[in-house]
């Protein structure tokens, strides 16, 4: 029972970061994705990463880590929820300096072991400039090779006791989600999302909404649809998501509901995008066959405004009274 109450997702504070799951479960946002440090605070103690974020960002994992943990330490592995771009960025990095297992689902071998690269973005799902913009983004392969080792469904990682991996496919061939049942704390990837990830705006103000996958790269919208309906099922308590902020207690019930309920009006921004009406066809070797793809044209010209517009914010001379 101490344990549970320990963690329990009511005692963390408003005053804590967004992205703090429970006393014992802290995450960052690198970019615009985020990552988790599962472990109890404290010089020495032992912890596990939860996916590596947006390229670029590994000293400021490398300084969270310190932060929580203390200086020089390492996790005991790395857990990858799936292998997109922005989810395994700094592993490369990471693996120089941390010499540690790296865990990841059987079937999204193919994509970091260098065997294939994953369904190409669907920019003509519409949504939002995200959305528009998402051909520019990588689709591999990275090539890890044996430092990764597989899980299945139901999975106990042993670093990792007390989680279960569920199974969660839809976004990603091989997509997985981690789940404490002691506390009913759920570490969903993603699965579903806690902000409209299609949208240049929500993104930026992190505003909370609950969608499903992000929709330009989610390749299986029947599989998404059921693993929405599976992590709902186990009635999480705190929720941390790979984009958005943590959603807990009776905003997180109800919110999963109305998505379960809802998922193609709050998820499929077109049902003209290129894998809502076929899916994806792939296995343990990777892409066996796709739809036809749909012309993006305008996606790529819109895409590139809004890239160009966030460039010209950027560095455009600000005023005093700016």
């Amino acid at each position: 029972m101490e344990s549970i109450i320990k963690s329990e997702p009511s005692k963390v504070k408003s005053a804590d970061a967004p992205y703090k799951v429970t006393d014992d479960v802290a995450g960052i946002k690198t970019l615009f994705v985020n990552l988790f440090f599962v472990g109890e605070p404290g010089p020495g103690n032992p912890w596990v990463l939860v996916d590596t974020g947006f390229m670029g960002f590994s000293s400021s994992v490398k300084d969270k880590a310190a932060e929580l943990f203390g200086e020089g330490t390492k996790p005991q592995a790395i857990v990858l929820t799936h292998g997109h771009a922005d989810h395994v960025g700094n592993l490369e990095s990471l693996l120089k300096d941390w010499d540690v297992p790296v865990y990841a689902h059987r079937l999204e071998l193919p994509y970091i072991q260098g065997k294939s690269s994953y369904p190409p973005p669907d920019p003509a799902i519409g949504g939002g400039g995200m959305a528009y913009m998402s051909w520019i983004f990588p689709i591999g392969p990275t090539d890890f090779g044996d430092r990764i080792k597989a899980v299945e469904d139901g999975d106990t990682i042993p670093e990792l006791p007390g989680w279960k991996v569920v199974f969660t496919p839809g976004h990603a061939p091989g997509h997985i989600s981690l789940f404490r049942e002691s506390d009913r704390t759920l570490l969903a990837g993603d699965a579903f999302v806690t902000t409209n990830q299609n949208e240049v705006s929500a993104v930026a103000t992190q505003r909370q909404e609950f969608h499903g996958p992000p929709a330009y790269f989610t390749c299986d919208w029947d599989a998404a649809r059921q693993s929405v309906k599976k992590l709902k099922e186990l009635k999480p308590l705190a929720v941390g998501s790979g984009h958005g902020v943590v959603v807990r207690g009776s905003d997180l019930t109800i919110g999963l509901n109305k998505l379960t309920d809802k998922f193609d009006e709050l998820s499929i921004p077109s049902k003209d995008g290129r894998y809502v009406k076929q899916a994806a066809v792939t296995d343990e070797s990777g892409i066996v066959s796709m739809p036809t793809p749909i012309s993006f044209h305008v996606a790529r010209t819109v895409g590139v405004g809004v890239v160009l517009g966030i460039l010209l914010y950027s560095f455009w001379p600000k005023r005093d009274d700016d």
